[in-house]
């Protein structure tokens, strides 16, 4: 019996539903999926150059954390220093709002000349805009340098269209969780660089008329340096990996004589955003990523928060001492997690079951914060205000439970990655699809960060549901990104009964 084939609009855009087989069907020839590597060991001078690659995103957007207030201060961009923290944010934003904005077009022009350039002119830029940034001298340059850098950095989507691309499920169990781990790495050697090297001039070394005059050059020659080493690498050792294919593949990839998935006269990229989108597990896919991504930094962002405020006021008041070795342990059990967690879980599990768990451990991260403070009102001395050891004890065994539920919670990051790959309708199409699956996420964490402050604020306020209004909203997030996530399982369900009753 011959497969049903996807049904042309009038402009020849196919339009696929729940009974629709997507092109990783098992019935459609090799040549046509996604690049496998046949069981191959896997590339790891590719992997160490992406991994490389992967790291300048990270160290360009944080070290420049450490000092951006008191280089707001001491350009006088105002006289109220209350105003200090806006203009800084400011220039944070700048960052991820261009980079949201340039995803796309990036991931699309990946798949015309290719994804070496991309990633080359992408990791250049970056370099080159870090430079501006420490020579500016007043707010507009510094706002100009962060945009461009954030437009450069929008090429991570690409990055990941070439880690698919090299890996398949022979080798993903050792390639992702290593990719996975370059976020909280870079996250680590931005602001140490941002810190140690800025203001150079108090070491004798550093003491000349020109880092006086430029003190924040130095921490941005270091972030450009290492982007430029990772250009390097990638000019001499990346290799290009778009698929490209013949008028033989193209003839043999037609599902009919009316509609083919590449055209003779037009470019490999022939799936518009419209048919990608809808396809039913590539919604999936992109709508739980942008609720797993907002549940992430929005947790990130309340967790603070909530370490921070007083007791009496839902939080826990620690000190800051505290505070950093509480973040210290969430990386340690993120590296943790993704080194020697991740890979069993891709040996052994399956991928949709996996993702589904890690967006449900999400509702009960956001439950136990709350709970961490009515430990903490049992145990507050009524004389000090000051928690006794028992109270303590608990709270912190409390608290790594919730870090180790939210690091585990974060795998769904890698694998939503890898159910990208598996579910992209062509070879053509997969870093648009990449594209368009970062796209949601990164607005989401652009978006997320204001809306749980100011619900976290107001809630606290004006006392609604006394004070936890935020957990119930965070709460119903995280379940509805589960109910998302399982409809990837569902779809892929759907598509093998559909396969198999068309089967001969």
């Amino acid at each position: 019996m011959a497969i049903e084939p996807h049904r042309p609009t009038d402009d020849n855009t196919p339009i696929y539903d729940e009974t629709s087989p997507l092109l990783q069907n098992e019935h459609i020839p090799e040549s046509c999926r996604l690049p496998r590597t046949n069981g191959a060991p896997l590339k790891k001078l590719q992997l160490a150059v992406l991994c490389a690659v992967r790291l300048v995103d990270p160290i360009a957007f944080t070290q420049i954390f450490p000092y951006i207030n008191e280089m707001m201060e001491t350009m006088h961009v105002t006289d109220d220093p209350s105003r200090i923290g806006f203009y800084s944010g400011l220039v944070e934003s700048v960052f991820a709002v261009a980079q949201l904005i340039s995803i796309y077009q990036w991931a699309r022009l990946s798949d015309v000349i290719g994804r070496r350039p991309v990633i080359i002119l992408g990791t250049v830029g970056i370099a080159f805009t870090s430079l501006i940034f420490g020579l500016s001298k007043s707010l507009v340059g510094v706002l100009v340098a962060r945009g461009l850098a954030g437009i450069f950095c929008g090429n991570i989507s690409v990055i990941q269209s070439v880690l698919a691309e090299i890996t398949d499920s022979s080798n993903q169990a050792v390639a992702y969780p290593i990719y996975g781990l370059m976020w909280p790495l870079g996250v680590i050697i931005g602001p140490l660089l941002g810190g140690a090297l800025a203001k150079p001039s108090r070491y004798s070394f550093f003491s000349n008329a020109f880092f006086q005059t430029y003190p924040y050059f130095l921490p941005c020659a270091a972030a450009s340096c290492i982007c430029l080493t990772g250009a390097c690498l990638a000019l001499v050792y990346l290799e290009e990996t778009l698929p490209r294919p013949s008028k033989l593949l193209q003839r043999e990839c037609s599902y009919s004589s009316d509609v083919t998935l590449y055209e003779d006269d037009k470019d490999a990229s022939a799936l518009s955003t419209q048919a990608i989108l809808s396809i039913p597990i590539i919604r999936a896919i992109c709508t739980s990523g942008f609720a797993l991504s907002f549940v992430e930094t929005a947790f990130g962002v309340v967790f603070v928060l909530v370490c921070y405020s007083p007791i009496s006021s839902g939080g826990l008041e620690f000190s800051p001492s505290e505070i950093g070795f509480s973040l210290a342990t969430s990386g340690v059990l993120a590296a943790f997690v993704q080194l020697f967690l991740l890979p069993i879980v891709l040996k052994r599990c399956d991928t949709c079951k996996v993702y589904t768990f890690c967006m449900s451990l999400w509702a009960y991260v956001f439950m136990l914060l709350p709970l961490l403070n009515v430990i903490a009102r049992s145990g507050v001395q009524r004389t000090d205000e000051v928690l006794d050891a028992r109270a303590k004890a608990l709270v912190w065994v409390g608290l790594g439970i919730m870090l180790a539920l939210s690091r585990l919670g974060c795998l769904a990051f890698s694998l939503n990655m890898i159910l990208v790959k598996e579910h992209a309708p062509s070879p053509a199409a997969l870093g648009v699809t990449n594209g368009i699956a970062t796209l949601s996420q990164c607005f989401a964490r652009a978006i997320s960060p204001a809306v749980i402050s100011s619900l976290f604020a107001l809630s606290l306020e004006r006392q609604l549901l006394r004070g936890y209004l935020w957990v119930a909203v965070m709460v119903a997030t995280s379940i509805y990104g589960c109910l998302l996530s399982r409809k990837i399982a569902e779809g892929r369900q759907t598509m093998n009964d559909n396969a198999s009753k068309s089967a001969p």
